[in-house]
Formats: structure tokens, sequence, C-alpha cells
């Protein structure tokens, strides 16, 4: 199964996906660092492949040769709005002890 990033639903990738290809719920680009199997946030520069020459924004389309989408039904925590709502359910919980 194949997630979009940007708004966590499925997408479907056939034979034609490319660089310009856009999900067709939000209309974002589907090639993205955030939609790479090897995109992680606790490497270095974001990313697992040593030889990526890094791309500026990892939100925008990039010519990226070593892009293989990502397996799985979770948003990277890197989308947008994730690390934001991680933080403030914490900063709840935190306070609901009390």
């Amino acid at each position: 199964m194949k997630i979009c990033a940007m708004c966590g639903k499925k997408v479907r990738i056939d034979e034609y996906f490319n660089r310009t290809s856009s999900c067709p719920n939000c209309g974002e680009d589907l090639h993205i660092c955030l939609n790479c199997r090897h995109y992680s946030e606790s490497s270095r520069h974001w990313c697992l492949e040593p030889r990526v020459e890094l791309p500026r924004a990892r939100d925008k389309a990039n010519f990226c040769d070593f892009f293989r989408y990502r397996e799985g039904g979770q948003k990277p925590s890197g989308a947008s709005g994730s690390k934001t709502d991680d933080v403030k359910k914490n900063f709840e919980d935190l306070f609901k002890k009390w």
C-alpha cells in the first residue's frame, strides 16, 4: 500500500509514475523525499542513501535516481502537520495526569 506523505491517503502507483506525478487526492507531488523509503529524519541529511545528491526541499518533486516509493500504511514523521500534532498531543497528555 502506498500513502501520500502530504494528505495521508492511499495512492496507486503504476508504470507511468515519474517525477511529475501528483497525488489524485491533494494534487501534491509524489516523487518527493517524504515519500521515499530512504527518507529518515534520524539519518544525516535525512537520507539513508549515502550517494544521493541532496535536494533543497523534501516536499517538492526532485530528480533523485535512488527514489523508491515507501511501503506501508503510515505517513513519515516529517510529513506536514504530523510533528506538530505529536507535540501537541504529548503536551496535552502531560497535563491530563494532573
